[in-house]
């Protein structure tokens, strides 16, 4: 594979990367509950998933899932299913405190119901207040497992993804080249490119955090986020994400 080659495909990957889809507001939601170091768990789910793909895609199970095209409607079925059931939690547990919350929690973090964990630091200076945000943190609905395995399956959501990995790739592989490596290369940049906005999109919502302290602002927030997942879901259903 020539250099020329390689800036070409990272570049089209690039800005490909750059556009919002379910992994992206995901990131930027979890950003947002759980700060940026414990979203990185939930970036490495979405990247562990791209993964997956991406290995499956180089080994040519993409044009068996378009020669099988039964099994690739129900695994499209299953992914958009997903995504409404998390779009569906995110906007019936909007702003909401779930029961078992600790009382330092329900008086005044603002605890989302579907996750169990505060969407915003608690206010410096607030009596409890890292007591709080401590006892969130550790809610085992959001352990580290969790987070990864809801990056995960957010990353494997879209099966059209392997389709589309299977017609993108070959376009930069030389056939006049041992072929595993070009395609190590290849699944390499998307990964690091991937993880490039990842990270943009982790520190937006981290900022995004600091304006969720209202909790108005906060249920709102969750039933956008809510919605669009089930906007996700609802095309994918249709064929046409």
């Amino acid at each position: 594979m020539s250099w020329h080659v390689w800036w070409v495909f990272s570049g089209i990957v690039f800005f490909l990367c750059a556009v919002p889809g379910p992994n992206m507001l995901h990131v930027l939601n979890r950003s947002a509950q759980v700060g940026i170091k414990r979203c990185t768990m939930t970036m490495a789910g979405c990247l562990s998933a791209l993964v997956v793909v991406l290995g499956l895609s180089a080994a040519g199970l993409g044009a068996a899932l378009t020669a099988a095209p039964h099994l690739f409607g129900v695994l499209r079925v299953a992914g958009a299913l997903y995504l409404v059931y998390l779009g569906i939690k995110a906007w019936r547990g909007a702003g909401a405190v779930p029961q078992d919350a600790p009382a330092t929690m329900q008086e005044g973090s603002g605890v989302s119901e579907n996750t169990g964990v505060s969407l915003v630091p608690a206010e410096q200076g607030s009596h409890g207040g890292a007591e709080t945000l401590s006892a969130a943190m550790a809610n085992p609905h959001l352990s580290m497992r969790v987070l990864w395995r809801d990056g995960f399956f957010v990353g494997l959501s879209n099966p059209k993804l392997l389709l589309f990995a299977t017609a993108f790739f070959p376009q930069f592989i030389s056939p006049h080249e041992a072929r595993a490596p070009q395609f190590l290369v290849l699944i390499l940049t998307f990964l690091a490119l991937e993880l490039f906005w990842y990270s943009l999109y982790a520190f937006g919502g981290t900022s995004l955090s600091r304006m969720l302290q209202r909790p108005d602002l906060r249920k709102l927030f969750d039933r956008i986020t809510g919605v669009v997942f089930m906007g996700f879901g609802g095309v994918l259903l249709r064929g046409r994400l």
